[in-house]
């Protein structure tokens, strides 16, 4: 009886704490509403990645309850998603369909309150945001496993677009059937999912036709319509289609991250600890890549990534891209890329924005 009545008590606490985080998110989304009104005055940018930045290290910082970090961020993150769709009904595209890594990573960074469009290719998710058509999108840049996404890369060429903001998402890979007792014959995926499960598939499932597919997500479909076909995909796809996990996370590495980048169409504001992404194209002559990265040393700037792409409008002439530690506001990477210009045929900052919390 004294556990009931314990329990009780405890519940009643719960329910009263519950009414007084209701009355202070509502107070918080009058203020949020406020100035969205004031933003709307003056035609001021309503997703800040530095302001975001800003509230998720000082919440983790005060935290010292039983509050996991990754919950933490979770529950703000869904609270800053109701206050952005009370702000300005913005509209994200990302590299879909619905179901894909990047939809997850979307979801990551938006919360489930503003409105996503699903977009079948990089390209045409560039083209929505510098055209105005989306607010922001969100692609794939990199990935631990298989390297830089060159499509990505190739686009910054093509398009007006910024990079404002990023977000890192844990890969994991889960094979997935329309029923638990099906006997595989097939099973679909991207190439990419084939490539990082490669040593699983070969011990599990060595006599199985691989199929790839456009995406992770078409596999799942696939599946839901086969009764001996499986899919490699995401457990959120696994939800959108109803299918059976068989195997959760084989993906050889266990370090399988992918990088994606948001694209927006103003720079970020500085946050005390940036990146900055740049793009360049050299003279061609002997040692001009070393002088012309020298700068950063000197201004003792860590350079985090640098690829190197075709130009495909001269041979043999290639686009650098370099990764960076700093805002390029900052007095030693705005002088650094000042330098770095005297040696280029052309050089684009492609966008400065907070490092992940």
């Amino acid at each position: 009886m004294k556990k009931e009545k314990d329990i009780k008590n405890l519940r009643e606490n719960i329910d009263s704490i519950d009414s007084q985080i209701l009355e202070l998110l509502n107070k918080r989304m009058e203020d949020v509403k406020n100035i969205g009104n004031l933003k709307q005055d003056d035609n001021s940018v309503f997703y800040v990645p530095s302001r975001e930045n800003e509230i998720y290290k000082r919440l983790v910082a005060e935290n010292k309850g039983v509050l996991s970090k990754p919950a933490l961020k979770a529950i703000f993150r869904e609270i800053m998603s109701a206050a952005l769709s009370i702000e300005k009904k913005i509209k994200i595209a990302y590299l879909g369909p619905e179901g894909t890594f990047t939809n997850q990573a979307s979801l990551n960074k938006f919360g489930k309150s503003v409105n996503y469009l699903p977009i079948g290719n990089i390209t045409d998710v560039f083209e929505e945001v510098s055209k105005g058509r989306c607010d922001y999108g969100v692609i794939p840049i990199e990935n631990t496993t298989e390297g830089a996404v060159t499509h990505t890369l190739d686009m910054f060429v093509d398009f007006d677009v910024k990079i404002c903001s990023e977000i890192t998402l844990q890969i994991h890979h889960n094979l997935m059937v329309k029923n638990k007792d099906a006997k595989i014959k097939k099973i679909y995926s991207n190439p990419q999912a084939f490539a990082q499960s490669r040593r699983w598939l070969q011990m599990n499932y060595p006599n199985v036709e691989l199929i790839p597919v456009e995406s992770t997500t078409m596999a799942a479909k696939l599946a839901k319509e086969q009764k001996d076909a499986g899919a490699i995909a995401s457990k959120l796809a696994a939800e959108i289609y109803e299918l059976v996990i068989l195997n959760k996370e084989i993906e050889d590495s266990a370090h399988n991250m992918t990088r994606f980048l948001i694209l927006g169409t103003e720079y970020s504001k500085q946050s005390g600890k940036d990146k900055t992404s740049l793009m360049f194209s050299i003279k061609d002559k002997v040692g001009v890549l070393y002088e012309a990265l020298l700068p950063f040393r000197k201004n003792k700037i860590n350079l985090t990534k640098i690829e190197s792409r075709p130009s495909k409008k001269k041979a043999w002439e290639y686009l650098f891209f370099v990764d960076l530690e700093g805002h390029f506001e900052d007095k030693n990477v705005k002088k650094a890329i000042a330098e770095l210009d005297k040696h280029c045929i052309f050089c684009k900052i492609l966008g400065s924005y907070p490092s992940e919390v």
